[in-house]
């Protein structure tokens, strides 16, 4: 069975503010009615002492009023004395009968019954149709002592009986505490439950979109965008995935172009490279040494033309995920040196010194990508190094790591351009030294291929006088899909 849920975000964040509510509005009704409970049982209480008290003290009054008249009738034998007897009587009555009623407990109904038993002595002997004798008088108030006595008796038995209703009324007192102690605790874990779930609810499609924005802003498109929560959020979330299917078309005829573009390119390169191999081989005649020169610079400026064309190839290839990594192992040193080797002449023709503190660490990664990474933070490093600079190229292992450190004496790169220059075709300022501006993919490249092995590349102040890249690989990276 499906519970009906909220189909838009001010519908869901409406149910949450009512559910979350609607537990502390019961908690004010209960609390409240338990107060009043224990306000109208207050009340009784305090009521029913102050009636109690009024009552025993009438009730002293008029048992003293009776036996003085009493006494002195039994003294002076006046029988005028008798009203005064008379009178005492029916206030007394009258206080035992307002007794008896607020009187619930067997205990003070028998010291009442007491007392009126008494009174009926006293009766029976002054109250007679015929003057009583002196010995039935002496004997009538010979009765008045044990009506004190249950007098006495009976405020005891009221004064305890209010102890005992002050005890409970602390006992319900203290049982209510616990009992909205308990039910305040409740409600709080309640709320903080509900206010847990509405979160989640509200949260989770949020972080979804969050994290599919920043999917897209990073340009991986290959992850299916998918919102679940309300309705509003949902159609956000569609709306996402059609621009992430926008983007993946996009970025695949991109790659196509660059494949084809570059594949055409390729085949001019390659015949352009092989007649400049004849011109210097001498296929046409032996050249001297201004031919040999501007054949040279030819030759050379095909083999950077060839490299920018396999960076695209590699940029586009990798874009599409159709190269992954050929893990092998090999030695650090012999691979820097190839790498020199490809840009000895340009070192020479811009006489730049080159300083090398390269350890002979064995690493497991994949070769080609190894290389291309230097020999692009290398060609990066020459383009922007003025004549006669420095180029500084440091390698050694840490725990491990493998930390590569490329510098040079350049111009550096500015605050404004960091953020940007990792991104593809983004080319930066232009080199000095006469240069051109490349493709913009090589550190693009760099970075593709760091992250594959699951290293780091950053920008470094304060080691070099220009520019100065740090790279930290895995000596042995552990990845999925490699193979060694």
């Amino acid at each position: 069975m499906r519970f009906p849920r909220p189909k838009s975000l001010n519908s869901l964040m409406l149910t949450g503010f009512a559910l979350v509510s609607a537990p502390l509005l019961l908690a004010v009704v209960i609390g409240a009615a338990k107060v009043r409970n224990l306000s109208e049982e207050s009340a009784s209480l305090v009521r029913s002492g102050v009636e109690a008290t009024h009552y025993s003290q009438q009730l002293y009054q008029q048992l003293a009023s009776m036996e003085r008249g009493a006494k002195l009738y039994q003294v002076l034998n006046d029988p005028a004395l008798l009203q005064v007897y008379r009178d005492s009587r029916e206030r007394l009555l009258v206080t035992l009968t307002s007794i008896e009623s607020v009187a619930d407990d067997p205990v003070r109904q028998t010291h009442i019954q007491e007392l009126r038993a008494g009174l009926r002595r006293i009766d029976r002997a002054l109250l007679s149709m015929t003057p009583a004798a002196p010995e039935t008088v002496r004997e009538a108030v010979d009765a008045i002592p044990p009506m004190w006595q249950a007098t006495f008796e009976l405020s005891n038995a009221t004064g305890e009986q209010i102890e005992t209703g002050l005890q409970r009324m602390q006992a319900s007192t203290a049982e209510t505490e616990r009992y909205l102690f308990w039910l305040s605790a409740g409600l709080i874990l309640l709320t903080a439950l509900l206010v847990a779930i509405f979160t989640f609810l509200l949260m989770r499609p949020i972080r979804q979109i969050d994290q599919a924005i920043s999917q897209l802003g990073k340009g991986t498109f290959s992850k299916a965008i998918a919102v679940r929560g309300p309705t509003d959020l949902t159609d956000l979330g569609r709306q996402l995935e059609w621009l992430r299917m926008r983007l993946l078309e996009i970025a695949q005829e991109r790659n196509r172009f660059l494949r084809h573009m570059s594949h055409e390119l390729k085949t001019p390169l390659a015949n352009i490279r092989e007649g400049t191999e004849l011109l210097m081989d001498g296929a046409v005649g032996e050249l001297d040494s201004s031919q040999r020169e501007v054949a040279t610079i030819l030759r050379d400026n095909g083999i950077k033309l060839q490299q920018l064309i396999e960076n695209l190839l590699s940029f586009s290839a990798w874009q599409a995920r159709h190269t992954g990594l050929e893990i092998s192992e090999f030695r650090l040193r012999p691979l820097v040196k190839s790498v020199l080797e490809t840009h000895q002449l340009t070192l020479l023709a811009q006489r730049l010194h080159l300083e090398l503190k390269v350890q002979d660490i064995e690493l497991r990664a994949d070769r080609a990508k190894l290389k291309l990474i230097l020999d692009n933070l290398l060609s990066n490093a020459l383009k922007y190094s003025p004549r006669g600079g420095n180029i500084y190229i440091h390698a050694k292992a840490d725990a491990d790591l493998l930390v590569l450190d490329v510098g040079d004496t350049g111009p550096g790169i500015s605050v404004d351009e960091r953020s940007a220059i990792f991104q593809a075709f983004y080319s930066g300022r232009t080199p000095i030294a006469g240069h051109l501006k490349g493709t913009g993919i090589g550190l693009s490249v760099v970075n593709e291929f760091v992250q594959a092995h699951g290293g780091s590349i950053e920008i470094v102040d304060g080691v070099f006088p220009g520019a100065h890249f740090r790279v930290r690989l895995p000596l042995a990276p552990v990845l999925e899909g490699t193979t060694a």
